[in-house]
């Protein structure tokens, strides 16, 4: 699976159902992420892969975990998992929200880092 096909046809998803259906378009997207109009068209298509702080700025904006960018994956739980799980157990909810959205960053910063960056399509200079 090409990850970041998966991930512009995600954002393109959650951009076309944003507001209960009626969507958002690129522009206005763009816009309140603070990004060049034609960014979004760029992400939605993997011509340009957006950075991990996009995926977050994107994963706030539309109210989602940036997990939601990945295809979904099932992981046997560990002993280091269960670990955490015990330390975490006694946090107040906004800390544990804190400590979600803290491994999520992680998780996906590892599996985007993975990714090789689109190629570029070199230019011919003509003589």
């Amino acid at each position: 699976m090409d990850l970041l096909r998966y991930i512009g046809g995600r954002i393109r998803e959650l951009r076309q159902s944003y507001g209960g259906g009626d969507g958002i378009s690129q522009d206005a997207l763009a816009q309140a992420l603070g990004v060049a109009k034609n960014t979004i068209s760029r992400w939605e298509t993997a011509t340009h892969r957006p950075s991990i702080e996009d995926l977050e700025k994107l994963a706030r904006f539309f109210g989602i975990p940036i997990m939601g960018f990945f295809p979904p994956e099932e992981q046997p739980e560990s002993d280091q998992l269960q670990a955490l799980l015990r330390a975490a157990q006694d946090l107040p909810d906004e800390d544990l929200d804190e400590l979600r959205r803290y491994a999520e960053f992680r998780k996906a910063r590892g599996l985007y880092q993975q990714v090789k960056k689109p190629s570029s399509r070199s230019k011919k200079k003509e003589d």
